[in-house]
C-alpha cells in the first residue's frame, strides 16, 4: 500500500456517498494549490491525467 492510499481511503470513507461535479473538484484543486503552491506540479499532473483518461493510447 502506498502512503497516498490512506488519504484516498479516507476520502472514499468520508465523502464516498456524495455526488460532486468536476467543476467543484477543479475549484477545490485550485484552492489547494493556492494554499500549497509546492504541490502545483503534482496537481497539474493529476488534472492532466484525469482529463485524458478516455484518450486513445497510441
Amino acid at each position: 500500500m502506498y502512503f497516498t492510499d490512506r488519504g484516498i481511503e479516507e476520502l472514499q470513507r468520508r465523502r464516498g456517498e456524495e455526488e460532486v461535479t468536476l467543476e467543484w473538484v477543479a475549484d477545490q484543486m485550485r484552492t489547494f494549490v493556492d494554499l500549497n503552491p509546492e504541490f502545483e506540479t503534482p496537481i497539474e499532473r493529476l488534472a492532466t491525467w484525469l482529463a485524458r483518461l478516455d484518450d486513445d493510447e497510441e
